[in-house]
């Protein structure tokens, strides 16, 4: 883990960490420590004017913006109880984040995120959230293919499976950007600041 720099404009981009997915069973960081320690992070990149940046996965009812294409997985069911895509209240300050609707595992394809981040002049995001090896990994590769510096915060995010969640913080992410911990990340908040 080797956390070097946080850019003057760097954002906070939290994903899927939102009511349903709070549910779910989190492994190897349970889901109500990794929602903790984004709470620390999203409280100390406001009180750092930084933006933060709630994505949550979102469906239309009848299930008709769902990713087509056949796979070998199920599909998730479109039928969702009533704000089951709703941010973590915990996590939500509607007076200061920026929220994201997405609807394919990655939080660019599809939406406004990158027009966001830029129009903040964001060079630099601190990605966590739900689920390692998907949402964020893939919203991981897709910012650094449009040029962002990438850190993770590997304690701040969880999957539904350790080997999926250890394959992408030991093999993956060291090529699209910097790990760290949320202590280490916000020490040096504190430091640039």
């Amino acid at each position: 883990m080797s956390v070097t720099a946080l850019d003057p404009t760097t954002a906070l981009v939290v994903i899927d960490l939102q009511q349903a997915i709070l549910a779910a069973p989190g492994t190897p960081h349970p889901m109500g420590e990794v929602l903790e320690r984004n709470v620390r992070l999203a409280e100390a990149f406001r009180a750092a004017h930084l933006p933060v940046v709630l994505v949550r996965v979102s469906f239309a009812p009848d299930g008709a913006d769902l990713v087509p294409g056949r796979t070998e997985h199920p599909r998730p069911a479109p039928a969702r109880p009533e704000g089951w895509d709703t941010p973590a209240p915990e996590l939500h300050d509607p007076s200061s984040d920026v929220v994201v609707t997405k609807h394919n595992w990655g939080a660019f394809h599809g939406t406004d995120l990158d027009v966001q981040l830029r129009r903040r002049g964001v060079t630099q995001i601190v990605l966590t959230g739900v689920a390692t090896s998907i949402g964020v990994e893939s919203t991981a590769r897709a910012a650094f293919e449009h040029g962002y510096h990438v850190t993770l915060a590997v304690d701040a995010m969880t999957d539904l499976d350790p080997e999926a969640h250890r394959n992408s913080v030991q093999r993956i992410f060291p090529r699209l950007g910097e790990t760290g911990t949320t202590e280490e990340i916000l020490d040096l908040l504190a430091k640039t600041r």
